[in-house]
C-alpha cells in the first residue's frame, strides 16, 4: 500500500503545462500540524517553503529586511514583519528581532530555509526558549554536522569515507601556509561555517594560500559572521554528488538519491540534475547507504545533505553534511515525487516518514539551472538594478523557483540569484530540450544574467554527453567566457528575424498609409524592403527579398542571401513567423527549422533591432542600400583607455585598499578589494604603474566602472 502511495504522488507531480510541481497533500487523516509558520528568510527559498504551507493550510509569516519591504515573498505571506536594516547581519542574521517577530505573530515553528540562520545552532536555542519549534535538525545534531571539521570527525567514526586533510582551525595566514606545506598542495581553504561557495579558495602556493586565507576569512565573516578557518587537500579533477537524506524522530532513515552539482563557478554550484550521468547502482546504494549511516549516528531528524567527491574510479570522500534544505533541492521532488519541505514540517511536528528506503525510486530526469543577476563575461561579476521586463518561461515539464516579479530590485545586499528554472522529462535528453527552450524564452530586461552561458551549456558537447567535473568551466572556459560564437546557420537565423521583424514594422506602415489614394503598397514594399543590407557585427549580407504572404498573424518570405564572402555561392533561405508587432519572444522558421528569439530593442525610426538568440544579444542593423552607404560615416564614440585606471567591475563596497599614492605596483598586483553580494573581488593593475591618486576609502559605495585608483 504505501508503494502504490509513492508511485500515485509521483504521477501526480510530473509537470504538466506549467502547473505546480509541488500540489500534492499526502497527510494522512488526523494528522496534525502547525497552525502557523513563520519563514526565516528572504527570495525564492522563503516564497518556495511559502507555497506548500498554502497547500497544507498552514497560515505563514514572513520577516524582511527594509530593502526587501515590496518584494514577493512579502506579498505572499499571511503577515510580515520587518527584522531590520538592508545589511543582512541586521535583518535576517538578526536572530532577537526575528524571535520575536515569531513570537509576536503566535508562530509555533520557524523555518529556516537555506543559508542565513539556517545552520545556526544559537538560533535554535533562542526559539527553544520561547517554546517555538525549528523546522530542521535537532541540536545534537547540528552540534554534530554544523561545523565542517566536527562533521569530518564523526563521518570518519561512521565509516564514511573523508577527505584527506588535517581537522584544526587556522587563524593565521603563516598557520595555513604551514598546513597547507604539510598536506600538500593543491589545498582548498574553507570556512568551518556556512556553505553555497562563499568562504573557499583554491591554492596552489603560498601567496595563493595567504591571499586565500584572508578573502575566505573575509566573506566567512561577512555572510555567517564566523571565523572558523580549515584546510584540506584538494581533490582534482572530481565529481561533486550530493546524497538527499530524510530521518524522523522514530528512527526511520531513508535516502532520496544522488543530484549532480559538478558545474560550478567560484565554488558555487550553476547546474544540477538528478539522476547523475555517472553513478552505476552499485556506487549510488553505497553512497546512500553511508549518507543515512552518518545520520542515524547523529539521530538526523529533517531533511540533509551529505556531499561527496567522486573521482573518476567512483572513489567517493564525504566532504560535508548541510543541515538543511538545499538550492537545489527541486530535481530531487521531481524525479522522486517526494515534497521535502512537507516533510521537513511533518518531521518537526512530530510524524513518521511515510515510506521506506524500498518504496522509494527515481523516475525520469530532472536538471536546474540558476538563474543570476551577473555577467559571464565579465568573470560573473554580479549585477544590481530593478527588472524592468521579466517573464518566467511556462510549459509542460517547466518549474520555476523564484521570488522576484516585474519591478523588483536586485541589490548589492544579498546572494544575486534570480531564480532556479528546473526542467523535467521522461529522459536527460527530453529534459535538456526543454531546458533550451525554457531559457530562450525567459524574458529579463534591467539587470545582466547568466542565461547567455547557461544556454552555451546546454549545447556544449561535453556536458551533454555527461563527462564532467567540477573543473568543467575552467577547463573548457580558461581565458573566460567570451559570449556565443556565431556559425554560418545562426547568421541565417539572425539575419532572418531582423527581416522578419523589418518586413512587419513596413507592413504596418503599409496598412497606415493604405487610405492614401496615391499610396502604391507594392512599390513601397519593393523600395523598402526588396534589396536589403544586413549587418551582423562586421559581416554584412546581401538580400534579395521576396514577400509571398503578410498578413497580420503571419509572414512567409524568401530571400537569396550573398556575403561577405562574394565568392561564396548564394543561399536561399524559406523564412516563415508569426511575430507581431510587441512580442518579446517569438519563433522564426528558417527553411522549415524552428528558432526561438527574442526582440529586445525594436524601433520604427531605427535600423538597428537588438535579438537574443540563445540567450545572447546582437545588434542586427537592416539597411536599404542608400542607409547602407551612408552607415559608415557615421563618427563612432571612443572607448576609454583604462589600462591606468582601476575601476569598479560591479557596485558595491570598498572593502580594502592595498597601496597609497607613491607606490609602484607591478602588472597583476592587487590593488584593493570590493565587496558585492557577500563575495571579495581582489582588483588587480593591468599596466602597472606609479599611483598617481586614489580616489575612493575604505567603506565608500561605488557604482559600476567608478574610477578607484589612477596610475601615473
Amino acid at each position: 500500500m504505501r508503494q502504490r502511495g509513492v508511485q500515485l504522488l509521483q504521477r501526480r507531480l510530473l509537470p504538466k503545462q506549467g502547473a505546480s510541481l509541488i500540489n500534492v497533500r499526502t497527510l494522512a487523516a488526523g494528522e496534525r500540524l502547525f497552525d502557523k509558520i513563520l519563514i526565516a528568510n528572504r527570495g525564492e527559498i522563503a516564497c518556495r517553503v511559502m507555497r506548500t504551507c498554502k497547500k497544507l493550510g498552514i497560515k505563514t509569516v514572513a520577516v524582511y529586511s527594509e530593502a526587501d519591504r515590496n518584494s514577493v515573498h512579502v506579498k505572499m505571506a499571511d503577515e510580515a514583519v520587518c527584522v531590520g536594516p538592508a545589511p543582512s547581519v541586521q535583518s535576517y542574521l538578526n536572530i532577537p528581532a526575528i524571535v520575536e517577530a515569531a513570537r509576536k505573530t503566535g508562530a509555533q515553528a520557524v523555518h529556516p530555509g537555506y543559508g542565513f540562520l539556517s545552520e545556526k545552532i544559537e538560533f535554535l536555542d533562542a526559539l527553544e526558549k520561547e517554546n517555538i519549534v525549528f523546522i530542521g535538525p535537532q541540536r545534537h545534531a547540528f552540534r554534530a554536522m554544523a561545523d565542517k571539521i566536527t562533521a569530518k570527525t564523526v563521518a570518519r567514526k561512521a565509516g564514511v569515507s573523508t577527505v584527506p586533510g588535517n581537522l584544526s582551525l587556522q587563524s593565521t595566514p603563516e598557520e595555513i601556509v604551514k598546513m597547507a606545506n604539510e598536506i600538500g598542495y593543491p589545498v582548498m581553504i574553507k570556512a568551518s561555517e556556512g556553505g553555497g561557495g562563499k568562504g573557499m579558495r583554491i591554492a596552489w602556493n603560498d601567496e595563493e594560500a595567504r591571499i586565500g586565507f584572508r578573502l575566505s576569512l573575509a566573506e566567512a565573516k561577512s555572510s555567517f559572521n564566523s571565523d572558523k578557518i580549515f584546510v584540506e587537500k584538494y581533490i582534482e579533477e572530481p565529481r561533486h554528488i550530493e546524497i538527499q537524506v530524510l530521518g524522523d524522530s522514530h528512527g526511520n532513515y531513508v535516502y532520496l538519491f544522488e543530484r549532480e552539482c559538478s558545474i560550478q563557478r567560484r565554488n558555487q554550484k550553476i547546474i544540477e540534475e538528478a539522476p547523475s550521468t555517472f553513478l552505476d547502482p552499485a556506487t549510488r546504494k553505497a553512497m546512500g547507504e553511508q549518507a543515512v549511516a552518518l545520520a542515524r549516528a547523529v539521530g538526523y531528524q529533517s531533511a540533509g545533505t551529505c556531499e561527496f567527491l567522486v573521482d573518476k574510479n567512483r572513489n567517493f570522500y564525504f566532504l560535508e553534511m548541510n543541515t538543511r534544505l538545499q538550492v537545489e533541492h527541486p530535481v530531487t521532488e521531481l524525479v522522486t515525487g517526494v515534497d521535502l519541505v512537507e516533510q521537513m514540517i511533518r518531521v518537526a511536528a512530530g510524524h513518521k516518514l511515510p515510506f521506506r528506503q524500498e518504496d522509494l525510486s527515481m523516475k525520469g530526469w530532472a536538471i536546474e539551472a540558476r538563474v543570476y543577476a551577473e555577467d559571464p563575461l565579465r568573470d560573473f561579476l554580479p549585477s544590481i538594478g530593478k527588472l524592468k521586463r521579466y517573464i518566467e518561461p511556462r510549459g509542460e515539464g517547466i518549474r520555476c523557483d523564484s521570488g522576484v516579479e516585474e519591478g523588483s530590485e536586485i541589490s548589492i545586499y544579498y546572494d544575486p540569484m534570480i531564480c532556479k528554472l528546473i526542467t523535467y522529462g521522461k529522459d536527460r535528453a527530453e529534459a535538456l530540450q526543454r531546458l533550451r527552450g525554457a531559457l530562450d524564452s525567459y524574458v529579463i530586461r534591467g539587470v545582466t544574467h547568466n542565461i547567455n552561458f547557461l544556454r552555451a551549456l546546454t549545447d556544449h558537447p561535453r556536458w551533454i554527453s555527461g563527462d564532467i567535473n567540477t573543473k568543467f568551466i575552467p577547463d573548457e572556459y580558461p581565458e573566460g567566457f567570451k559570449g556565443h560564437i556565431l556559425n554560418e546557420q545562426d547568421k541565417h537565423v539572425l539575419a532572418a528575424g531582423a527581416v522578419i521583424i523589418a518586413s512587419r514594422i513596413i507592413h504596418t506602415q503599409v496598412s497606415l498609409n493604405s487610405h492614401v489614394s496615391t499610396f502604391n503598397p507594392a512599390e513601397f514594399h519593393k523600395e523598402r524592403l526588396s534589396e536589403l543590407v544586413v549587418q551582423i557585427g562586421e559581416e554584412k549580407f546581401n538580400l534579395q527579398v521576396t514577400v509571398n504572404e503578410i498578413t497580420n498573424t503571419s509572414q512567409k518570405l524568401t530571400a537569396t542571401v550573398t556575403g561577405p564572402d562574394a565568392n561564396a555561392k548564394p543561399v536561399t533561405l524559406s523564412i516563415s513567423s508569426g511575430y507581431k508587432r510587441g512580442d518579446l519572444v517569438f519563433d522564426v522558421y528558417v527553411n522549415g527549422v524552428p528558432t526561438r528569439l527574442q526582440a529586445l530593442s525594436i524601433s520604427d525610426g531605427m535600423p538597428t533591432y537588438s535579438i537574443q538568440l540563445k540567450g545572447t544579444e546582437y545588434p542586427v542593423t537592416v539597411f536599404n542600400k542608400r542607409q547602407a552607404e551612408l552607415f559608415p560615416i557615421m563618427p563612432v564614440i571612443p572607448k576609454l583607455d583604462t589600462t591606468k585606471l582601476i575601476v569598479s567591475p560591479m557596485p558595491g563596497q570598498v572593502y580594502s585598499i592595498s597601496v597609497n599614492v607613491g607606490d609602484k605596483v607591478a602588472p597583476g598586483q592587487e590593488v584593493c578589494v570590493v565587496e558585492a553580494m557577500k563575495m571579495q573581488n581582489a582588483l588587480r593593475a593591468v599596466a602597472g604603474g606609479v599611483v598617481k591618486a586614489i580616489k575612493v576609502k575604505v567603506g565608500q559605495a561605488v557604482s559600476r566602472d567608478q574610477i578607484l585608483v589612477e596610475f601615473e
